[in-house]
């Protein structure tokens, strides 16, 4: 069986080991530069966050028998990332905010849903091995650049 067919997740400059990618999770929310809101002189929220920190961070992880391959990477690695999550957007509209994994388009209900290609660094990842139940647990934590 190839990884293909096991998982959606691409993470070109790393690699997905066999038996390293079921039981995946990925999350992407903003990075913390997007996140800036005051209160004007009135006690209105207003968001003070400048556009160009409009970029998603990601956290991966996977439990299965053996890690990704971490031996290589570090804090600072610059990865594509082919996410599993994906992004939605109202259907006849200007289209994606960021390039769409290939095929990965697909409309239901007036949006249009499409799984985003990302270049992320590398910020941190950490496995935890269970010897006696042969189980890998890992976490992969990434930032768009």
């Amino acid at each position: 069986m190839a990884l293909s067919d096991e998982t959606l997740l691409v993470l070109t400059g790393m690699g997905l080991v066999e038996w390293s990618a079921r039981g995946l999770r990925q999350t992407l929310r903003p990075i913390e530069q997007a996140e800036v809101q005051a209160r004007t002189i009135n006690g209105t929220l207003v968001d003070v966050a400048e556009t160009q920190f409009q970029k998603y961070r990601s956290t991966i992880t996977g439990n299965d028998h053996y890690p990704p391959a971490f031996d290589s990477i570090w804090p600072g690695d610059i990865l594509t990332v082919d996410c599993i999550s994906e992004l939605s957007f109202e259907a006849n509209t200007s289209g994606p905010d960021r390039p769409a994994v290939p095929g990965s388009e697909r409309d239901d209900g007036g949006f249009t849903f499409y799984r985003p290609r990302l270049t992320m660094m590398v910020t941190d990842f950490r496995f935890t091995t269970d010897e006696w139940d042969a189980d890998v647990s890992w976490r992969l934590e990434l930032e768009e650049v």
